[in-house]
């Protein structure tokens, strides 16, 4: 089961280049599954016993299953489909002294900038068209699939500093190498003719950079995956297959997959949106419960924020706290934070450790070094809209923020065994 999960998250990640296409694949899994696709902008009709999915800004996802006889409590649970990348400006394109073309863009998120040099990059994302039929607006997923950009590193010849502590700037070293002089304003026209649309139709784009490199399975006993995105696609393919396994049987369950956990979360798709309270809401009232029947289901409920976790550098063990060190390989991560930017309590940690003792999968603890501060995720930012028992969890991985990070090949299967267990 292991090559074979890993070898379906490799293939989800190939799929998955942008946020955009992330959704878009769980979208055809989940129709392949028998689920009834819903839009927000018009009338929901639900049934006991129905499967459904909902989607907003094409990159963020709530699926759900309804039991047959009734619910009294949900389980929910959610990642995020975005990564760090490079996001391509309006007016991309720059004249170099009437030789190369280079593209504008900007950093999404907190990534390492390093690693992104001297490495095959390509575009994905959508694009905003006009239907000269209907004279609607529709979105368009567009993946330039070839290696198309690349940026170039100084060489250690101009810039003596680069192994000692130099500081990239992202304006200046960060821009992307498209072409000669030749390639001049045909950018877009690049962009258009892989989405298969003309130029001129082309009202609006979300394209971001994404690393062409193929995941890779490997280590003396192939006991490692590198891949681009293990941060969070890893846990929203686990949570995703979690769901479809398990029964599902006597409490609403949700599978959500959140955009924008990378710069903080605050959009109308991000996990501090209404999304969430919103489809609950909505279920409860085309359902026919009324609104103390919601906050009694609320009361039982449970939330798995499942967002990667930092394992024990090889290189940097003194990095990691010095009694919570989670490893890969050795099961998924329950994250705790006195400061509350994990969710993660008593009552929570002893409710998950209870699935992944019926499911039989291992679990480790991570927490900060008390001088190292961290970074927040999902769960107590959802939990300003949706407020719910949330335990904060991840599968452990090195290089996060990397455009090519590494995990351990067991603990894919451990997560999607625990999701199993948490939906039955």
């Amino acid at each position: 089961m292991q090559s074979d999960i890993a070898t379906e998250l490799i293939q989800f990640i190939k799929t998955s280049p942008s946020a955009f296409h992330a959704v878009d694949t769980m979208k055809k899994e989940f129709l392949a599954n028998g689920f009834t696709a819903l839009e927000e902008n018009e009338r929901w009709s639900l049934k006991a016993g129905g499967q459904y999915f909902v989607t907003r800004n094409d990159s963020s996802i709530i699926a759900f299953s309804i039991p047959e006889n009734g619910f009294d409590g949900m389980r929910i649970m959610a990642s995020h489909s975005d990564s760090p990348s490079f996001k391509i400006k309006e007016n991309p394109e720059i004249e170099v002294e009437k030789q190369y073309i280079k593209l504008n863009v900007e950093r999404y998120g907190g990534m390492i900038f390093a690693p992104w040099f001297d490495r095959p990059l390509s575009v994905a994302g959508r694009l905003i068209l006009k239907n000269p039929s209907t004279g609607k607006l529709e979105s368009k997923l567009v993946n330039v699939d070839r290696d198309l950009v690349m940026i170039p590193n100084l060489a250690i010849h101009m810039n003596r500093e680069v192994n000692s502590g130099y500081k990239y700037n992202a304006q200046k070293d960060m821009l992307p190498l498209y072409g000669m002089s030749t390639a001049k304003d045909t950018f877009m026209e690049t962009i258009a003719q892989a989405a298969n649309v003309s130029v001129n139709d082309i009202l609006g784009h979300d394209l971001f950079l994404y690393n062409r490199e193929s995941a890779s399975i490997w280590g003396a006993n192939e006991e490692f995956i590198s891949a681009p995105q293990l941060d969070d696609l890893q846990c929203a393919f686990s949570s995703m297959k979690g769901f479809l396994y398990g029964g599902k049987n006597n409490f609403l369950a949700l599978h959500c997959v959140f955009d924008n956990e990378e710069v903080g979360s605050g959009t109308k798709q991000g996990a501090a949106s209404t999304f969430l309270r919103d489809t609950l809401q909505r279920i409860h009232e085309v359902l026919g419960y009324d609104r103390e029947d919601y906050r009694i289901h609320l009361a039982n409920s449970l939330m798995l924020s499942a967002d990667n976790a930092h394992a024990v550098h090889p290189n940097h063990t003194d990095m990691a706290d010095p009694t919570n060190r989670p490893y890969l390989n050795n099961g998924i991560v329950i994250k705790f934070n006195a400061n509350q930017k994990y969710c993660t309590d008593a009552v929570s940690a002893a409710m998950f450790r209870d699935i992944c003792n019926q499911a039989d999968v291992p679990v480790q603890t991570f927490t900060n070094r008390s001088d190292i501060a961290g970074g927040s995720t999902l769960g107590n930012i959802s939990n300003t809209q949706v407020a719910l028992n949330t335990v904060d969890i991840g599968l452990p991985q090195l290089a996060m923020h990397s455009p090519y990070e590494t995990a351990g090949v067991k603990d894919t299967e451990y997560l999607v065994q625990a999701a199993q267990e948490f939906f039955n």
